[in-house]
């Protein structure tokens, strides 16, 4: 491993359950505005596996929130010096100074430092992502171009002059900036690359490899900053130190089994804004073991799909939340699953339920009061569902 961005990274497991067990307690104990039940069950939460007496928090509630109460919903925010707006709209406080999203340590592991001018091809407009990069570039001691996106033969004839020596932006437009250089007969610097955003496709990042780029992604949101990142070994993604990530059973707030595709719910340890428990609506699932390159925090698979698979079936929106109602209302079922199909020009609703031999007409009286519609259910052995982080499957074709 080369040289760690600091001694956080390489802290036995112990040592950082133990210190983000403290951060955490700060943290919610500096939460004074929240509902009498909630700071109530805070108060119970000791270390980061106390977290699940905590309700998720949806960025679909987030926004409600901050439209009773703008720009920030009601939460107490600390000394922040920007406020970013992202779709929706929703609104994110920030700071561009002191890494306050946590990208230098990404950057940093993508090899990125002092010796480098980083175009930074993110947007600076309204959404943090320019901002979160170029503090990240900052943290590392690198010089940055703020480039933005657009005017693509501009951003050649800047790469060259400034000596650009790495990339911060998309997956894909990197590719659209080296192929207009050969276009122009201009010869780039560009030997490394920060990408987030969107999907690195193996193919792309083939590509790069190609033209002498050594490509990493990060997982980030606007709301929360950095949340994993690649590292040279290239085996899953590293959590940030900074954070704490559960994978549960998408709408809901239970933890799946080790290993098992679910939700990425996130609580960031930090003091400025206090995120509990923020659903990012994304799919992934832990790795065992730690990364070849010697840092020791967790990883996750990186992006596996969507959690929210709210499908429309005969008419009606199935969502997920209705799925795990069903399962709470039976003790003895520990997983279902709904496959919409079609056969002939219908809809069609299968409800497989895990039970130890339940009875299925009793699940389905259950499934036309909680999902609204009649359904055929089938009952499979405990352990025998896929474990692939889908309550909806959709099965139906459109062409």
């Amino acid at each position: 491993m080369t040289q760690s961005f600091d001694d956080l990274e390489t802290r036995s497991a112990d040592a950082r359950e133990a210190a983000q067990a403290e951060l955490l307690r700060a943290r919610l104990a500096g939460i004074t505005v929240a509902p009498d039940a909630w700071r109530a069950a805070a108060a119970e939460v000791q270390t980061a596996a106390d977290l699940v007496k905590l309700p998720v928090l949806r960025k679909s509630e987030l926004s409600e929130w901050q439209k009773a109460r703008p720009p920030f919903g009601g939460i107490e925010v600390g000394a922040v010096t920007h406020v970013f707006q992202s779709p929706g709209p929703i609104y994110e406080p920030g700071r561009i100074d002191g890494d306050w999203f946590r990208m230098g340590r990404f950057l940093h592991a993508a090899g990125i430092g002092a010796s480098d001018v980083v175009q930074n091809c993110f947007g600076y407009h309204l959404t943090p992502a320019g901002h979160m990069f170029e503090s990240g570039a900052l943290a590392v001691g690198a010089r940055v171009l703020p480039a933005g996106t657009g005017q693509t033969e501009l951003q050649v004839q800047a790469a060259r002059d400034v000596g650009t020596t790495a990339y911060a932006g998309t997956p894909d437009y990197l590719k659209v900036i080296l192929e207009k250089a050969d276009e122009m007969g201009v010869s780039l610097g560009i030997t490394r690359a920060a990408v987030g955003g969107g999907a690195l496709f193996p193919s792309l990042r083939a590509w790069y490899i190609d033209r002498g780029i050594a490509c990493l992604q990060c997982y980030a949101t606007a709301d929360l900053g950095n949340i994993a990142y690649e590292s040279p070994a290239m085996e899953g993604m590293i959590l940030d130190e900074g954070v704490i990530v559960e994978i549960v059973t998408p709408g809901t707030g239970d933890p799946v089994a080790p290993g098992e595709v679910g939700e990425v719910v996130v609580t960031a340890l930090n003091l400025d804004y206090p995120l509990v428990r923020f659903a990012t609506g994304d799919l992934s699932a832990f790795m065992d073991g730690q990364s070849p390159c010697g840092r020791t925090n967790k990883r996750i698979k990186g992006w596996m799909g969507r959690a929210d698979q709210t499908t429309k079936i005969k008419g009606m929106f199935v969502r997920p939340e209705q799925v795990a109602a069903l399962v709470a209302q039976h003790d003895e079922v520990s997983k279902a699953r709904v496959i919409a199909s079609r056969a002939g020009e219908q809809d069609q609703m299968t409800v497989q339920i895990e039970s130890a031999g339940g009875d299925a007409e009793r699940y389905a009286a259950s499934v036309v009061s909680l999902l609204k519609m009649k359904g055929a259910v089938e009952v499979h052995a405990p352990g025998s569902l896929p474990k692939d982080g889908l309550v909806i499957e959709d099965q139906r074709t459109y062409d």
